[in-house]
Order: structure tokens, then C-alpha cells, then sequence
């Protein structure tokens, strides 16, 4: 159970006071649990390559246009291939939040394309659509866009805008993505019960700093 579980997390430091050696202890970590990946700043990925190179199964993975979404299409590119370039295989970006309520659908699936571009071939990527910013119409919208642009997974938020992941967002997200796309809960999972409930819903990630207290059924602290 603690190895599956292990295998769905996305170990998260992404807090803007993160030092190296945290980051290190992280990476360590993540070899020892067997997590899905890590989830670092752009600024750390060569510090997690470095402690993970060896270990293959345990991705890097970063964030793009973090945590507000609102760098341009080709701002978010650049920093994607950079990241691919410093050992990211899995790359978290955020979609442009004020295009989507201004029903500019052509920026957002630019904005999105742009990325999945970048990254084709070399890193998996994931769409940040920030629920907690959306109407349920926006985050159906959010979602058919990303699918459109290419995306693997569709993800719920940053954990930066007050809100995280809910079972509902994750069910309607679910529906809307269909079968073979993935969704990852992110922001505010704090225990193995929340984690749970997620994946019942349709989850098949979930992001979390609390990632060992999740595999061991204990109770994490605040954070993303």
C-alpha cells in the first residue's frame, strides 16, 4: 500500500525560502520512499538531477510560470526547454489566468501549445488551472484547452492562491479530461485519508510537501 501510494506523489518543495541543502534532503528522500518525482523551483532542478541521476525511476520535475501563470507564451517555452536542459523530465505549468476569464481561449491554448512544444519528446507536462481562481465553466474550459494543446495531466492548483485540491474539482475534472489524461491533486494534502479520497475521485497524482506523513498514514503539516 505505502509503495503505490509512494509511486503517485510528487514529493513539493517549492516554497520561495528553499535552500540547497532542503532541496537535497528532499531529492534523498524521494529516492528513499520511491516517489513519482520531485517537484522543485526551476533554480533547483540540477541540484535534484544531481542527487537522482542514478536513480531513473524518481523524476525531476519543475514549475513553469509559476506560481501566477502570467509570463507570455514564449517566456514559459524558453523556461521549459531550459529546464529539460538542466535534467527536468516532468515540468508543472500554469495556465494564463486572466486570459481564461477574458474568454481569450486562443491565448490559453497558445499559451499551453507553447509549452507542450517545448517540452515533446522529453518531459511530461502538466497544466495548472488554478480551480480555486475558476468558475465551473472556467475549469471545464481550462481543462478541454489543455487536452486540445496536448498535455498529459491537468492539475488543480499551486497551492499559492488560497485554495488546493477538493474532491469535487478532481471528480469534475475527471470528467471532463476523460480516461487517458491525467490529474493531479495539488495543495493541501496533508494525509493518507485526503490522498485517498482524491484518487477514489479520479487523481492520479497528488502533489504535496507531506508526502511521508501521507505513505505513513500520519498527519502532515500546513503547507503546499
Amino acid at each position: 500500500m505505502e509503495k503505490e501510494l509512494a509511486k503517485m506523489i510528487d514529493h513539493t518543495l517549492l516554497k520561495p525560502e528553499s535552500t540547497k541543502e532542503q532541496v537535497t534532503k528532499l531529492a534523498k528522500e524521494a529516492k528513499e520512499f520511491g516517489f513519482a518525482s520531485v517537484c522543485i523551483n526551476p533554480t533547483w532542478v540540477r541540484t535534484a538531477y544531481d542527487v537522482l541521476k542514478d536513480t531513473p525511476e524518481v523524476k525531476v520535475c519543475t514549475v513553469i510560470g509559476f506560481p501566477l501563470g502570467a509570463t507570455t507564451p514564449e517566456v514559459k517555452a524558453y523556461e521549459t526547454a531550459n529546464a529539460i536542459e538542466n535534467g527536468a523530465t516532468e515540468v508543472d505549468m500554469v495556465i494564463n489566468i486572466g486570459a481564461l476569464k477574458d474568454n481569450n481561449d486562443e491565448l490559453v491554448f497558445n499559451d499551453i501549445k507553447a509549452v507542450v512544444e517545448a517540452a515533446k519528446g522529453k518531459a511530461l507536462v502538466k497544466v495548472i488551472i488554478e480551480t480555486s481562481l475558476l468558475t465551473e465553466e472556467e475549469k471545464v474550459r481550462a481543462c478541454d484547452l489543455a487536452v486540445q494543446a496536448g498535455t498529459d495531466f491537468v492539475k488543480t492548483s499551486t497551492g499559492f492562491s488560497g485554495g488546493g485540491a477538493t474532491v469535487e474539482d478532481i471528480r469534475l475534472m475527471r470528467e471532463t479530461v476523460g480516461p487517458n489524461i491525467g490529474v493531479k491533486a495539488s495543495g493541501g494534502v496533508r494525509d493518507r485519508e485526503t490522498a485517498a479520497a482524491l484518487i477514489e475521485a479520479g487523481a492520479t497524482r497528488i502533489g504535496a510537501s507531506a508526502g511521508i506523513a501521507i505513505v505513513q498514514g500520519k498527519q502532515g503539516q500546513a503547507g503546499y
